[in-house]
């Protein structure tokens, strides 16, 4: 917190037309919305914030437009590293409005739940391609592309054989 002490971040989120801005002080994070100038200001589309966090990543939503970052990137990188390393007991927050049990159910409802709906959304990707490839033939079978891949191999070997004979031909 004391690197980020006296920073401002603001975060626009062009597909929910909403700019929150990230203020840090010594001890807390406060949320506000204001115009006003801040250190370092993103704006991107919430799908583009969720995508990996990888350099390589980073440049190519840059170039593309996806995601354009205006002043001090290190502010932006002190801000994410902080968030990242954020691992608050939620648990015991909603404790403390609902009660122990409560609070103990719902967090182990909702942990089910995230483990269920990654699993049906798993599923439901298998379930895409299968359909694609047997059902509606969108896409080919690994055979029919290995298959492909081997008459091409056979077409390009031919055309260099006629290349070489077209090429003796000429000399003559």
């Amino acid at each position: 917190m004391r690197r980020l002490q006296g920073k401002q971040l603001s975060v626009t989120l062009r597909d929910l037309q909403l700019t929150l801005v990230i203020s840090a002080s010594a001890d807390a994070l406060l949320f506000n919305q204001h115009n006003e100038a801040t250190d370092c200001k993103i704006s991107a589309d919430l799908s583009t914030l969720k995508q990996p966090r990888d350099p390589s990543q980073l440049t190519r939503l840059i170039k593309s437009d996806a995601l354009q970052i205006e002043g001090d990137l290190q502010v932006a990188q002190l801000f994410s590293q902080f968030v990242q390393q954020l691992n608050p007991d939620w648990q015991l927050a909603l404790s403390h409005y609902v009660g122990d049990a409560l609070a103990y159910k719902i967090s182990s409802t909702l942990t089910q739940l995230q483990h269920y709906l990654r699993l049906k959304g798993t599923q439901l990707s298998q379930l895409q391609l299968e359909l694609a490839q047997d059902e509606l033939l969108l896409t080919p079978s690994r055979a029919e592309t290995e298959q492909f891949n081997q008459q091409l191999s056979e077409l390009q070997a031919r055309v260099k054989l006629l290349r070489r004979q077209l090429s003796k031909l000429q000399e003559q």
